[in-house]
């Protein structure tokens, strides 16, 4: 069942429009239940200078997404994604621990290193990637990874001079102290339009932790490049941008510089939100839509096995989601924060289980698949990247 829900505050009820399907639980697609700105980018729920979310162009109403070809193919368990200047990719391995240059043109795949200190374990290990904003003078590359202790973020000089395999530096960590569990690990990472970094966090399977301010579990994270907390940050000197999360895997910002994210529920309705900082999403109190005070309600949510989301794009006027266990993409038309027609799916069962998408520019992303991961069943070839051409 997918509901799609008005943004509104959270003390506010909303109304819903529901669409038939089936329901079942899991995470991850599988387990059990259980310029630079000084101040926070353009938060998912307020006005653009235009004049809001009115005065935006909405999409239409029906999409399309079609693969185009296979970029490269042979992944082991590839989680995090990012794009190169020049049009490579670089893709990380859960279990490996390594970090892998992609050729798009040719689908040539070059080992850059394994990045020191990954412990993976469960749903842990080298997940997010992103570039530094500034990587064009200073080479560096942001990783999120699972240790023998925590969750953390740590930066490292990609030098392509030297051999393959051998061209990260020693990683700097410049962050650290994120809650680890064998599951609900968060692990996305990306740089805002605000050159801040973003983080999205797991409660490590100990619920209590997501309403916990003092806690790092279950949340948005807002950084600077050298790990502390943002200037701006809604509660003072604290890393914690959102809080009341479960599980988020997905960031992506809009046109206007607004933050969406996706997030896995338990047994009843995985997530997408337009955040805003400062806001509680709920967890472990709310799973999904609740009439209860003091609580921001998603845009959209869907049954877990529709969806179990990871990775979330846009482009085209729209976020796209990839599922794991739901085996399909997903299209969020939207206009302003709110979803302007009922989401659309995509390759349904065609790839298997989806872990990133990332947008390429235009009409384009790049789509991982995730079969290799413990809870797919991969076939010759797994995992892989797609492209991906979309409306």
């Amino acid at each position: 069942m997918i509901v799609l829900r008005r943004v509104v505050p959270a003390a506010v009820a909303v109304t819903s429009l529901l669409l038939t399907a089936g329901c079942s639980g899991g995470d991850e697609g599988g387990e059990a239940s259980g310029g630079e700105s000084t101040a926070p980018s353009r938060t998912a729920t307020e006005a653009s200078p235009s004049g809001g979310a009115a005065a935006e162009e909405t999409p239409p109403a029906k999409g399309s997404a079609k693969v185009v070809r296979t970029v490269a193919e042979g992944l082991n368990t590839p989680w995090g994604l990012a794009a190169l200047p020049d049009g490579d990719l670089l893709v990380s391995s859960r279990d490996e621990g390594t970090i892998t240059r992609i050729d798009t043109e040719t689908g040539k795949k070059t080992e850059v290193g394994e990045v020191p200190g990954v412990s993976p374990a469960g749903e842990g290990g080298l997940m997010g990637l992103a570039l530094s904003p500034d990587y064009a003078s200073d080479q560096m590359v942001y990783a999120y990874f699972t240790s023998a202790s925590d969750n953390r973020i740590v930066r490292m000089l990609y030098d392509t001079g030297k051999p393959s395999g051998e061209q990260l530096g020693a990683p700097d960590t410049i962050f650290r102290g994120i809650p680890k569990g064998f599951i609900h690990n968060g692990g996305r990472i990306a740089f805002g339009p605000d050159k801040m970094l973003y983080a999205g966090t797991g409660e490590s399977g100990e619920e209590g932790l997501s309403q916990d301010r003092e806690s790092l579990g279950g949340k948005i994270l807002r950084l600077t490049p050298e790990g502390d907390p943002a200037p701006g940050n809604p509660f003072g000197d604290s890393a914690v941008y959102s809080y009341g999360h479960r599980n988020v895997q997905g960031l992506a910002w809009d046109s206007r510089q607004r933050l969406f994210a996706a997030e896995f529920g338990q047994d009843t309705w995985d997530e997408l939100n337009a955040i805003k900082p400062g806001d509680n999403y709920g967890w472990p109190e709310a799973e999904g839509t609740s009439d209860e005070a003091g609580f921001h309600n998603p845009l959209a949510q869907w049954s877990t096995d529709e969806a179990s989301p990871s990775g979330i794009a846009y482009a085209e006027g729209s976020v796209w989601m990839a599922g794991l266990r739901g085996e399909r993409l997903w299209r969020i038309p939207l206009k302003g924060t709110e979803a302007s027609a009922d989401p659309q799916s995509f390759l349904e069962g065609d790839h298997g289980r989806l872990r990133t998408v990332a947008s390429a520019g235009g009409d384009k992303l790049w789509l991982i698949t995730s079969e290799t991961d413990g809870r797919g069943s991969p076939e010759g070839g797994d995992d892989r990247i797609l492209e991906v051409r979309v409306s």
